[in-house]
């Protein structure tokens, strides 16, 4: 299925899994191991969610390592299609 302009997944962790959670972004980044800087780059859609991220959250019960990194890259190929891209056509095999 197509998306039409997806959430970053940070988003998605600081409208709905911090709230649920009761955590401020610092006593979230030092649960899970992070500086508070580098997660609120990524809750404010600066920063990707990172496999390392995707495993710590996943650690943390947080769903899976798997669904964050399908967020992200869903989010990332929808930012390239939007931006120019070069001409390019298709290669054909060779039978």
């Amino acid at each position: 299925m197509v998306m039409h302009n997806p959430p970053h997944p940070g988003e998605t962790l600081r409208e709905d899994v911090l709230p649920a959670l009761g955590l401020t972004v610092k006593a979230f980044a030092a649960h899970l191991g992070f500086s508070r800087e580098a997660l609120s780059r990524v809750l404010h859609g600066r920063a990707a969610v990172s496999p390392d991220l995707a495993v710590r959250l996943e650690m943390a019960g947080i769903s899976t390592a798997r669904l964050w990194l399908t967020i992200q890259v869903d989010y990332d190929i929808w930012q390239a299609r939007q931006r120019q891209q070069p001409v390019i056509t298709r290669l054909h095999q060779a039978a």
